[in-house]
């Protein structure tokens, strides 16, 4: 699975953009730190952006999406 780093928090935490490897649908894969015991989840783009509101994780990657618009 191809993977693009979106944000890396303080914390250890790491966001990426992946594609869900079933149905090849963008995903936001989100990897937390060991200490909060490290298991990866997958969410959809929309449900991501709606579901968190204003983080820095969200923050990046409405600046990616925004950056493919730019001339």
């Amino acid at each position: 699975m191809t993977a693009r780093v979106l944000y890396e928090s303080p914390n250890g935490d790491i966001w990426r953009l992946v594609r869900d490897p079933q149905s090849g649908v963008p995903m936001v894969e989100h990897e937390p730190n060991r200490n909060s015991g490290g298991r990866v989840s997958l969410t959809e783009i929309g449900q991501f952006l709606r579901a968190g509101g204003s983080g820095p994780e969200h923050q990046a990657l409405l600046q990616l999406i925004g950056s493919l618009l730019d001339d």
